[in-house]
């Protein structure tokens, strides 16, 4: 069994940096409302609210607290009313999306998740372009993916099927399971350890409300039969994140299938394009009739599909990155970063912090 505290990730720096701060609690924000937010301390979950000064201070939405972010509150438990959230502790990891109705404006989904489980079943559902666009957000949000395939009973092409995702998931873990029959399950459990914090992405209807119900142990989740089109129904209305009793948490939230390409991370989901782009004859390769180019080599010699170098340039024009290289996009990046930085050394301090985890 995992231990609370543990679990909801009070690690012992961040219960010294609470410390830190007088009469501030730890906490965790494990469910998000209209304006109010559910935040687990060592003692209890209280209702909280932001106070005057972090609203003041918020610049753009992605300042403002989240599923999985931890919190420094005023009071331990509810006995005097909400408790008021005064500072957010920096995050590990983000996932974002454009916010509704706000033209440069992102919002974050969910924080401090160290694994996400891709979710994609092996009927109708089944689609590598859609992976390589949750793996480019998984990749750049800091947290490691893992590919879960369900309804693997529903399949009879699995080892073709998992050929081409190989292809197109270089160096990532990937599960097989069955949302029926439970098959794989303790494969899948072995990514979910005590004192980490998981999630999942994937389209509606195959299978993470019924994966979510297995790590918790009931049906906590509602899940919804798949309609005849073959395309399922959102079952999640609400963000939370919830212990699992065998340790660990997981975080359950709708705005993880409206994921964006606010941020991508190219270069680990095609990083066979880079290997081949490095040996063309120009830095600055568009890869389409350039002579010298090792990619389009690659596609007439069949190492490399035309779909996939299509999907690689389809998420560089969505990003913005249309024409750039890799080396280009990460200077972009950093570029961009400066107005919500300070300064060039912090970026360049966080440059590093991401290459370290790649």
């Amino acid at each position: 069994m995992g231990d609370r505290n543990y679990d909801l990730g009070f690690t012992k720096e961040l219960i010294s940096e609470a410390a830190s701060h007088e009469g501030m609690y730890l906490g965790r924000v494990v469910a998000q409302y209209k304006d109010l937010y559910k935040v687990a301390t060592e003692y209890s979950e209280v209702l909280a609210e932001i106070s005057g000064r972090l609203r003041y201070d918020s610049g753009t939405m992605s300042d403002f607290p989240a599923v999985g972010d931890f919190v420094l509150v005023d009071r331990k438990d509810s006995a005097s009313g909400n408790a008021i959230i005064h500072k957010i502790l920096k995050r590990k990891s983000v996932f974002i999306r454009k916010a509704a109705g706000k033209a440069h404006d992102v919002q974050v989904v969910a924080a401090n998740i160290d694994s996400v489980f891709i979710c994609m079943s092996l009927n109708n559902d089944f689609n590598l372009r859609r992976l390589e666009r949750y793996l480019s957000i998984a990749w750049d949000s800091g947290a490691v993916p893992v590919i879960v395939l369900t309804k693997s009973d529903l399949c009879s092409e699995l080892p073709s099927k998992l050929k081409e995702i190989e292809q197109s998931a270089i160096g990532v873990d990937i599960v097989v399971t069955s949302s029926m029959s439970g098959d794989g399950w303790k494969e899948l459990s072995k990514y979910i350890k005590p004192g980490k914090t998981v999630a999942f992405m994937g389209s509606s209807g195959v299978g993470k409300s019924t994966l979510i119900n297995r790590l918790i142990g009931g049906d906590v989740i509602l899940t919804r039969d798949i309609r005849k089109d073959d395309k399922g129904r959102h079952a999640t209305t609400r963000r939370e994140l919830m212990l699992i009793p065998s340790g660990g948490a997981v975080i359950d939230t709708p705005g993880m299938r409206e994921l964006g390409l606010e941020n991508v991370n190219l270069s680990k989901t095609f990083a066979d394009i880079d290997e081949l782009a490095e040996g063309c004859r120009y830095r600055d390769c568009r890869h389409e009739n350039e002579p010298g180019c090792e990619v389009r080599k690659a596609v007439e010699e069949c190492v490399l599909t035309e779909e996939r170098l299509a999907s690689y340039n389809k998420l560089k024009k969505e990003a913005k990155y249309e024409g750039m290289n890799s080396r280009q996009i990460e200077k972009e990046k950093i570029s961009e970063m400066y107005s919500s930085f300070e300064g060039v050394k912090n970026a360049r301090d966080y440059k590093k912090s991401k290459n370290k985890n790649r």
